[in-house]
């Protein structure tokens, strides 16, 4: 309708709102991934280099872990998110591979830009991207071999669990020690209850200074020496098949309160109250004492009182133990925490083998070892520096997520690209017979963006891609399905007979995850942002100092009144 000879301006947004659509659009938000990706890659493979990352604060992380940079990294595009996201989800579901999913998602969304600009609809791509994953994905399942069931013997699927382990290590800064690592792994995950496969219940405990071969595996329980009080030094601190209480009570001495009124008649009436507060914390730790354990342990405060009577009758003592640390105490000895001491039975003692405190590095430690009925275990890790132990520690659970997933899902393929050229070749060929229309580029686009793994590979090694690639795609074609990136020689060799193994999962969630959001991100074609709530609420400077009471109307005292004029 015409409005004195215009057409009105209908404002539908509040000013200040960004709103950009389109193609335009699309393409940004391809280009904000592909630089994340190019931030990442580099860290991939054996021979990927570490990333240093200081936050706000100035601390410092290295770590080439890519669930740890991803989150680290303070992203602020909405759409490169995404791919956080999914390095966090690849992390928590099978907890290897974290880079691979972000490189993998941004190299498919590099292969379709080039469509996206051409004019391709966006739903033609998704639709495309969604058949290639799933012939990928069952692909995958075809080729995978179920190694651990074949092992046959305990020894043999023991020996395998430690190949798949060292191969999530290998890409590790502990790659050089990790014969001595992939045991401490395997037997940490094999201690644990097998219906269950809980690995919070492996503790891992950093102590700095030595070398990484002073790490312990000990089978059931360590945690760092708690506050004490004097009397302490006089307790025996080592137990052989020892009774074991775990308490959730405090044994201190309670006075009245400060403000409590209580009107006596005679100085022995108070002398009454005074004996019936010795009397409660006695009867508590009598009851214990009767219960012939020799090891107390309790989440809360043990005092100088308690902690002097356990010393007096060859008693061990130890309070304000943490929560996770008293769990796995109970689920290595067997004991139950207890909130009274009135009751403690047989029943709810524990047992273990070797109770000792021992200097570890800097730090005394309480270790609970040889328990019967353990299923839990700590790993005690040692190093130079602490942020090199903090990536011993992320290494480590990679592996353990490796194992725990293998003992669920038995199937294996080979790594160092072997799986992606072999995915990439199958799907050349299938796209060129089967899939006649649009979605044919696609799904080539898609098989294209497979080969990144294997070309970043080879770059990170400082090898020549494109004449390695070359090789590989002649000997898939050939029919060797496990041909992949030789590290040792810089060629090309059989990485199943080589032992680079990998759980199938790894491979499957990985592509279901980098497919998944890069059909999220093409199906963005608009986005709003409110330039207005985006801006921080807060005042930018700090308030000076007594700013605050004086706006309350005072500053330390009241001040003086005003005097009328």
């Amino acid at each position: 309708m015409a409005f004195a000879g215009q057409a009105p301006t209908i404002i539908v947004l509040k000013e200040g709102t960004d709103a950009s659509q389109g193609k335009g659009q699309i393409i940004s938000n391809i280009n904000a991934c592909v630089a994340v990706q190019s931030t990442i890659k580099s860290t991939l493979g054996p021979y990927g280099g570490d990333l240093l990352l200081v936050d706000g604060n100035g601390k410092q992380t290295i770590t080439n872990d890519g669930a740890t940079v991803m989150k680290l990294l303070d992203i602020v595009h909405p759409a490169a998110r995404i791919l956080t996201d999914i390095a966090r989800s690849q992390d928590a579901e099978v907890g290897d591979g974290t880079t691979s999913v972000v490189v993998l998602a941004g190299e498919i969304l590099k292969e379709v830009r080039e469509l996206v600009e051409q004019g391709v609809s966006a739903q033609t791509i998704i639709k495309g991207l969604r058949r290639g994953s799933a012939m990928a994905v069952n692909k995958v399942k075809e080729i995978a071999v179920d190694m651990i069931e074949a092992a046959g013997s305990e020894e043999k699927k023991v020996e395998t669990l430690r190949r798949l382990a060292a191969t999530a290590m290998n890409s590790k800064l502990i790659k050089r020690n990790s014969d001595f690592f992939t045991k401490m792994v395997v037997d940490a995950v094999l201690s644990l209850d097998q219906d269950d496969l809980n690995e919070k219940l492996i503790g891992v405990k950093r102590v700095t200074g030595g070398g990484l071969q002073d790490s312990l595996f000990v089978d059931g329980v360590a945690f760092k020496k708690t506050f004490s009080y004097a009397g302490f030094e006089q307790q025996p601190k080592y137990f052989k098949d020892p009774k074991i209480v775990c308490l959730n009570v405090e044994l201190e001495l309670k006075s009245e309160k400060d403000n409590a009124e209580v009107r006596v008649e005679q100085v022995s009436e108070y002398q009454a109250i005074v004996d019936a507060e010795w009397q409660i914390i006695y009867n508590k730790l009598e009851a214990i004492y009767k219960t012939g354990a020799k090891v107390v342990l309790s989440k809360l405060p043990i005092g100088d009182l308690a902690t002097q009577y356990f010393a007096d009758r060859d008693i061990f003592c130890a309070g304000r133990v943490a929560s996770d640390d008293m769990d796995r105490v109970c689920q290595a000895t067997g004991a139950a925490t207890q909130s009274t001491c009135s009751d403690i039975q047989e029943r709810h003692l524990g047992t273990c083998g070797i109770f000792e405190e021992r200097q570890i590095g800097g730090e005394r430690y309480n270790l609970f070892s040889e328990c019967p009925a353990a299923k839990t275990c700590t790993l005690v890790l040692r190093g130079g520096a602490e942020q090199f132990i903090a990536e011993v520690e992320r290494s480590l659970h990679d592996a353990i997520m490796i194992v725990k997933r293998a003992l669920r899902n038995t199937t294996i393929v080979a790594g160092g690209g072997a799986t992606e050229m072999e995915l990439s070749s199958y799907m050349h060929g299938f796209a060129d017979r089967n899939v006649p229309h649009k979605q044919q580029a696609v799904v080539k686009a898609f098989a294209k963006a497979l080969e990144v793994i294997p070309r970043q590979l080879c770059d990170n090694a400082g090898f020549d891609a494109t004449d390695i690639l070359n090789r590989l795609r002649v000997e898939h074609r050939k029919g060797n399905v496990w041909a992949g990136v030789d590290f040792d020689n810089e060629g090309v060799r059989d990485n199943m007979v080589a032992f680079v193994w990998e759980p199938s999962l790894v491979k499957v969630n990985a592509i279901q995850a980098a497919v998944e959001a890069a059909c999220l991100i093409l199906s963005v074609d608009e986005t709003i942002k409110n330039e207005e709530s985006a801006q921080p609420q807060a005042p930018g400077r700090g308030l000076p100092p007594g700013a605050a009471q004086r706006a309350l109307g005072g500053g330390r005292g009241r001040g003086m009144p005003r005097r009328g004029r």
